[in-house]
């Protein structure tokens, strides 16, 4: 599943959960060390865990971040596959 980003350095978020359980995740764009480890971080963890994790995280004072839109992509998810 793709996620367009917005008012972060990424542009997207692609990612994909099978049985609630992220199984694969990559950034499109962004500082490309940081989201490398963002997707290893989250790979083989829960849905709501990883959105009660990353939700909130503030970038620079833009209001968000690239794991604040992972956890917004996730938000997407769960509500369209509920």
């Amino acid at each position: 599943m793709r996620h367009m980003n917005h008012g972060t350095c990424s542009r997207a978020v692609d990612f994909e959960v099978e049985n609630n359980i992220i199984t694969s995740c990559q950034f499109i764009g962004g500082c490309h060390g940081n989201t490398q480890g963002i997707s290893k971080l989250v790979v083989g963890r829960p849905v709501d865990e990883v959105i009660q994790c990353l939700d909130g995280i503030d970038c620079n004072g833009r209001g968000t971040s690239c794991p604040a839109q992972l956890a917004e992509a996730l938000k997407e998810y769960k509500a369209a596959h509920q």
